[in-house]
C-alpha cells in the first residue's frame, strides 16, 4: 500500500511541477477507477462521478444542494395536460468539446438528443453495440422503452417527447445520468474514420471539463471547457487522484495533496473535526446499504431461508460500529426522509432463535455454506465492506450459516454481479432523481432483474411490479403513497434482500476551496462552480 500510495503521490507532484500548473489545479481524492465513461452503461457513483458529473450535461439538472430542477441543455419546457407529450426548447450556442481528433463543426442541437435516446432504445441503431460486453443498465431497469413511444425532432431546436402512458417522475427521470446528451456528428466522424469504438473510450460532451488523460487506479486529468454555456470554471485543471484506501485519502487532504476527499469512515469524521484547515461539509443520505439474496440460487429460491437471514443479522449493531452512529438501521428500501416511506412496516426484529427455527422449516436445520461478496471500496451507504462483512459473517455463523467473504476490485465486482454471479454480495445506492420510483424501478422490479440489470436479487414479483408500475402512472401523490406501501410490504414479505443501514454524508473539502456544494441528488461531486486559493 505504502508503495502504490508513493506512486500515486509522484504523479500527482510531477503534475503540479509542469507549467499548467501555475493555473488553477484542484485535486479530488477519489476512492476508485471508474468502469468507463460513458454514463449510458453504468449506475456507479464512482463511475458517473468521473463521467457525467465532469464532462457531460442532461436536458435538465437539479440545482446542486437543492432537489429543485432547473434547465440545462434544455431552456425550457411544457408538459401537456394529460401528461402524454413534454416539449423541450434547447438552449441556443451550447458548444461540444473538442479533442486531437474531433473538432465540432456545428453547436448542441436536437440530432444529439435524438442520437442519444435512440442508441439506447433502438436495437436496429449503429451504435447499440457500439461497445461489446455494455449494457443499457439504467434505461432498462427503468422500463424507459415501456414509458416513452417516441421522441421526434420538430426543429433544431425543439425536441419533444411521446410517453405511451402518464409517468409522474418522468421529468426528475430526464436528470439521471444515463441521459447525458452525446454528439451526434463525433459519432457519425469516428464511425466515418473507422474508429467507433472512441465515442465511448474518448468521451466528448458538453460539461464544465474535458477529459484529458486516464491512468487506472491512479490519476484522471481534466482541464477547463473554455467555452462551457453555464461559464468557464474557475479552476482550469481537475485532478481525480484515486485513492481507494480511506485512511490515505485523509493523510493526503490533511498534507494538502488533494483539496476535497470522497467518502471518509466513520472513524475519521473525527479525526477530520479535529484538522483546522479541513470544513466537513455534511448531508443527510438519500440512500439504503442492503445485501442482495440472488432469488434463482438455492438456497434463497427459499422464502423462509431469505427471512432466516433478516433475522440473524444484528443490525443496531453494525450501525454502532461501522457507521459509528452516522446512520439508521433500515427496514425498507427507501429512506426515512423519503415522502413515500411507510412508518407501519414492523422491521425484522434480531433474533437467533427465529432465524433457526425458520431454516429447520426450509430442511436446512445444520445450516449451510455460502460466498457473501463485499463491496471493496467506500461510499456513504459502504464505510467499510469488509468490517461489515466480518460483523454478517459472526452473526450469520450463530444460526449455523457458515460464511466465506468473498471481493474484487469494484470494476470486475460490478461486471460479475451483473452476470449474477453472486449467491449474496454487499450492494447499496444513493437516489438520483428524489423520487421513490428511482429506488424501486432500478433496484427491484421485474425489467431490472434481467441479466445486465440493478435488481441483484433477480427477483420479480407480478403484485410488486403492478404496484410500483401504477404509482409511477399517477400523478396522485397520495394514491402513489397507498401504492408503494402495499409494495414495501410485499418486499418486507417476501425478503429478497437485507435492508441494512441508511446514513449520513460527509464531505471534508479543504477551506482554500470556495463555491463547493454537497449536492442532494444524486450525491455526485460537481466542481463548476469551485474555486482554490494558494
Amino acid at each position: 500500500m505504502l508503495r502504490r500510495t508513493a506512486i500515486v503521490t509522484a504523479v500527482a507532484l510531477s503534475l503540479f511541477a509542469s507549467s499548467a500548473f501555475a493555473a488553477k489545479t484542484l485535486v479530488f481524492c477519489s476512492e476508485g477507477s471508474p468502469e468507463g465513461f460513458n454514463p449510458m452503461f453504468y449506475t456507479t457513483g464512482t463511475t458517473q462521478d468521473a463521467s457525467s458529473a465532469q464532462i457531460f450535461n442532461r436536458l435538465v439538472e437539479f440545482d446542486v444542494g437543492t432537489t429543485n430542477i432547473a434547465p440545462s441543455l434544455a431552456a425550457s419546457w411544457d408538459i401537456s395536460k394529460d401528461g402524454l407529450t413534454y416539449t423541450f426548447k434547447l438552449r441556443h450556442g451550447v458548444k461540444f468539446q473538442s479533442t486531437d481528433k474531433f473538432k465540432p463543426t456545428r453547436d448542441f442541437n436536437a440530432d444529439d438528443v435524438l442520437f442519444t435516446w435512440n442508441r439506447m432504445a433502438d436495437p436496429a441503431n449503429p451504435f447499440y453495440k457500439n461497445t461489446p460486453g455494455t449494457t443499457y443498465a439504467y434505461f432498462e431497469d427503468m422500463g424507459m422503452s415501456k414509458i416513452v413511444d417516441k421522441v421526434e425532432k420538430t426543429d433544431d431546436y425543439t425536441v419533444v417527447f411521446h410517453l405511451k402512458h402518464p409517468e409522474a417522475p418522468f421529468l426528475a427521470d430526464l436528470t439521471m445520468d444515463f441521459i447525458s446528451i452525446h454528439s451526434a456528428e463525433y459519432a457519425a466522424k469516428m464511425k466515418a474514420a473507422g474508429t467507433p469504438e472512441l465515442v465511448d473510450r474518448d468521451p466528448v460532451g458538453t460539461g464544465p471539463f474535458r477529459l484529458v488523460s486516464y491512468q487506472k487506479d491512479a490519476i484522471i486529468r481534466y482541464k477547463a471547457n473554455d467555452q462551457y454555456f453555464g461559464g468557464r470554471p474557475k479552476i482550469d485543471n481537475l485532478i481525480f487522484a484515486i485513492t481507494p484506501d480511506s485512511s490515505v485519502r485523509v493523510a493526503k487532504l490533511k498534507a494538502g495533496e488533494c483539496q476535497l476527499m470522497a467518502y471518509p469512515k466513520p472513524a475519521d469524521v473525527a479525526v477530520l473535526k479535529t484538522i483546522p484547515s479541513i470544513n466537513l461539509l455534511s448531508k443527510e443520505g438519500l440512500n439504503i446499504s442492503y445485501i442482495s439474496l440472488n432469488v434463482t440460487k438455492k438456497p434463497f429460491d427459499n422464502k423462509l431461508v431469505r427471512q432466516a437471514v433478516n433475522y440473524a443479522i444484528n443490525k443496531k449493531a453494525l450501525v454502532d460500529t461501522v457507521f459509528q452512529g452516522a446512520g439508521q438501521p433500515a427496514k425498507n428500501l427507501i429512506p426515512p426522509i423519503m415522502w413515500a416511506y411507510d412508518e407501519k412496516i414492523k422491521d425484522y426484529e434480531y433474533s437467533p432463535e427465529k432465524a433457526k427455527a425458520l431454516l429447520a422449516k426450509a430442511g436446512l436445520k445444520d445450516g449451510f455454506e455460502m460466498d457473501m461478496w463485499y463491496i471493496p471500496i467506500q461510499r456513504p451507504y459502504s464505510p467499510d465492506g469488509k468490517r461489515m462483512g466480518e460483523m454478517l459473517q459472526a452473526d450469520l455463523a450463530k444460526v449455523g450459516i457458515k460464511v466465506n467473504l468473498v471481493t474484487f476490485e469494484w470494476g470486475e465486482y460490478m461486471k460479475r454481479a451483473k452476470e449474477g454471479e453472486h449467491l449474496a454480495g454487499f450492494f447499496g445506492w444513493s437516489g438520483d432523481n428524489g423520487d421513490p420510483d428511482n429506488f424501486f424501478s432500478p433496484l427491484a422490479s421485474c425489467d431490472a432483474a434481467n441479466k445486465g440489470g440493478g435488481n441483484y436479487s433477480r427477483w420479480c414479483n407480478k403484485e410488486f411490479d403492478d404496484a410500483i408500475k401504477q404509482a409511477a402512472a399517477t400523478s396522485d401523490q397520495g394514491q402513489r403513497k397507498k401504492l408503494y406501501a402495499k409494495a414495501q410490504e410485499i418486499m418486507h414479505e417476501e425478503a429478497p434482500m437485507v435492508f441494512l443501514a441508511h446514513s449520513l454524508r460527509y464531505e471534508p473539502v479543504a477551506k482554500s476551496v470556495t463555491g463547493f456544494k454537497v449536492a442532494a441528488v444524486p450525491p455526485l461531486h460537481y466542481f463548476s462552480k469551485a474555486d482554490v486559493t494558494k
